[in-house]
């Protein structure tokens, strides 16, 4: 962390936030807009916007910056965590509805991550991307279920490298309006909608994109579903769906049971009713089947089915 530092501005017409990133490269820009933003940063005695350009000479004043460093994530036990399982090298954890996996930024808290390394705190350095924190998967914040954490870096190398084969078989729970009578495969090349301000996947051939903008951003998913069970509440059916996916696409079962008709319950961004006095949809992350890191055998964690599930 950077405090109660200044310098000098060598050149007339830079901006503020590029002229802190050149004298603090040790920072972020994302950082530098922060601190100008909460008022960290004056110019000449003054607060200053990130945009500002700066005249030579003028004295920049920085009473506190974070460094690249520092974008891990903060510890809060006040988030309740729910282990399913603990050894040396893997931890497992059964997220709620309503909670993120990760923050964004350092200064978020109240996120799943943000309990864990409060109890785990050697988790904090595991990965190469440290919001993170050693987590291997993400699901939405909405989606409830399991996710799985390395405790160690040789640990979390060999799990991300099953993840990145697709050797590990991610099942899930949906519950999706209407009748689903049979099961089947999904398989859709997803892209990212263009000019919404919100995350929504489609399949390529409706995303109506430019040619350009086609073959970075296409990834196949393939989804395999099966109906577990059906039920009707009020005037209307639902079915209750086993889904298992090796691949893991952002939003894909979301997306891809949505692209079939089989929308999940509440799931409105794609195209389900909303129901009253519910939020979020009803889609839980079940169970992972992987090879345990240091021993190699073959294992299996599984959650509880959530309160909507109970039509089995």
């Amino acid at each position: 962390m950077i405090e109660d530092a200044s310098f000098q501005a060598e050149t007339s017409g830079v901006r503020l936030d590029a002229a802190l990133l050149s004298r603090f490269p040790s920072s972020t820009r994302a950082f530098c807009r922060e601190a100008c933003a909460a008022g960290m940063v004056t110019v000449d005695g003054r607060p200053a916007l990130k945009g500002q350009k700066l005249r030579a000479g003028a004295l920049v004043f920085v009473k506190r910056l974070a460094e690249e460093i520092d974008n891990r994530v903060a510890p809060d036990r006040s988030v309740r965590v729910r282990c399913l399982f603990e050894d040396d090298a893997v931890l497992a954890f059964d997220k709620p509805p309503a909670q993120p996996v990760q923050p964004l930024t350092c200064h978020e808290t109240g996120t799943l991550m943000n309990g864990v390394v409060a109890r785990w705190p050697e988790v904090r350095d595991i990965g190469d991307q440290p919001l993170m924190a050693g987590a291997l998967h993400r699901i939405d914040a909405d989606t409830s279920g399991l996710v799985l954490v390395a405790r160690t870096a040789t640990a979390f190398e060999n799990l991300r490298a099953q993840f990145a084969a697709q050797t590990v078989k991610k099942t899930y729970l949906a519950l999706v309006e209407g009748a689903v009578a049979v099961g089947g495969t999904l398989e859709n090349d997803l892209v990212h909608v263009p000019g919404l301000p919100y995350c929504k996947m489609t399949d390529i051939s409706r995303a109506r994109l430019t040619r350009d903008a086609r073959q970075p951003t296409a990834l196949h998913a393939v989804t395999n579903f099966r109906p577990l069970a059906r039920t009707t509440v009020g005037n209307e059916e639902r079915t209750l769906l086993e889904v298992t996916i090796f691949t893991g696409v952002t939003h894909q079962i979301r997306a891809q049971l949505s692209l079939a008709g089989m929308h999940i319950v509440n799931d409105r961004i794609y195209g389900a009713f909303a129901v009253e006095n519910q939020t979020g949809h009803c889609l839980h992350s079940l169970a992972a089947h992987f090879r345990h890191p240091v021993s190699g055998d073959e294992m299996e964690i599984r959650t509880p089915y959530p309160l909507w599930a109970d039509i089995l």
